[in-house]
């Protein structure tokens, strides 16, 4: 995600201009806006005109700068877009004022979002224009003689380095295994949430078995992919096989199912922990959070009109983090997410026992 701009405008709001670089980030988009929140940005509409010749066509349409009064968000994943349905509050034609429209928002389309901004949706946007920053992601492939390091970013990919060198076995496995040693160091130093090693035949898998005798912590966080090529086709082809998602994925699934797990083990035990709004609520009255847990598509509702929760869920999140408390959003599409659902959608982590 890039953040182009901020600027502080009449009423307290702030406009933040925002390009989405990647599905990703149109899905965190999603969880940002909220009614009554403004969202202007280019688009087509089509215009009735009083001319005969265009009359039986239904109009046509014109491009415009429209500035919408947020009314619905939805995310279509499979589409690959972000859809802001509201109201024309502003645009270069007067008579389209206060008409319906929807904005198609698509990777590198920018956006200006004025809006009371809360702490955690403020944290969201830092969490993705980070990911821009530093690739979650690495893919290494390596064959006989020769291995690559590409990093993921959410433009594409970028080579990061080549290495060559004797990779025969027997007489010659010394030099195999220093082209192993290369490769596992320059991937040691660098800053991923998971690495990729790809290539054809069995020596990926010999460079693995180096790796994870040699650097454990890193073979963890390693998946091994079998292509028929390296460098940059290897590359394109653990792309083309949807392997980069999957780890992707499976990264936040890990993280959410520790802290879940975390949580059922101390529900369980009778220590430090809380669920539902009530017990929450309560925990962070006495400063008692450690880290609190919610899920997504609550943590929407409850911003919305017909939020089911007594408690104000931006007030309970400012409270956390203004007592040193860390937040968590859980993805409602992941299986932890669900186990918190059943939780009443919002759970804590506890530095001490309220009772």
């Amino acid at each position: 995600m890039q953040v182009k701009s901020r600027v502080r405008v009449e009423g307290g709001r702030e406009r933040i201009t925002l390009v989405p670089e990647s599905l990703d980030d149109l899905w965190h988009l999603q969880y940002v806006l909220e009614p009554g929140d403004l969202v202007a940005g280019d688009t087509t509409r089509r215009i009735q005109r009083d001319d005969e010749e265009l009359r039986d066509t239904g109009g046509e349409r014109e491009h415009m700068h429209v500035t919408i009064g947020v009314e619905e968000v939805e995310f279509h994943k499979f589409a690959n877009r972000l859809r802001v349905a509201g109201t024309i509050e502003d645009c270069s034609r007067e008579d389209q004022l206060g008409l319906h429209h929807t904005l198609n928002v698509e990777d590198y389309d920018e956006v200006e979002v004025t809006k009371d901004w809360k702490p955690d949706q403020l944290d969201r946007l830092d969490e993705a224009e980070e990911s821009a920053d530093n690739p979650d992601v690495v893919i290494a492939t390596v064959e006989e003689g020769e291995a690559h390091i590409h990093t993921v970013t959410q433009y594409g990919t970028e080579s990061r380095g080549t290495f060559t060198g004797t990779t025969g076995k027997g007489e010659y496995a010394r030099g195999r295994g220093e082209l192993f040693a290369e490769l596992a160091s320059a991937l040691a130093r660098m800053d991923a949430d998971a690495f990729i090693l790809a290539g054809p035949g069995f020596t990926k898998q010999d460079a693995y078995d180096h790796i994870e005798a040699e650097h454990p912590e890193l073979a963890e966080k390693m998946t091994v992919v079998d292509t028929a090529s390296v460098g940059d086709r290897g590359v394109h082809e653990v792309l083309k096989r949807g392997a980069v998602e999957d780890v992707q994925r499976e990264t936040r699934i890990a993280a959410e199912a520790d802290a879940i797990d975390e949580l059922t083990k101390r529900i369980a035990t009778g220590h430090e922990a809380a669920y539902g709004p009530e017990q929450v609520q309560k925990a962070a009255e006495y400063g008692a959070i450690d880290e609190l847990l919610i899920l997504d598509e609550k943590l929407r509702e409850e911003r919305g009109p017909d939020g089911e929760w007594d408690i104000d869920v931006n007030d309970l999140i400012t409270d956390v983090e203004r007592k040193g408390g860390e937040i968590t959003v859980f993805s409602s599409e992941f299986d932890p997410g669900l186990q918190l659902r059943n939780l009443g959608g919002v759970a804590a982590l506890l530095r001490y026992r309220l009772e």
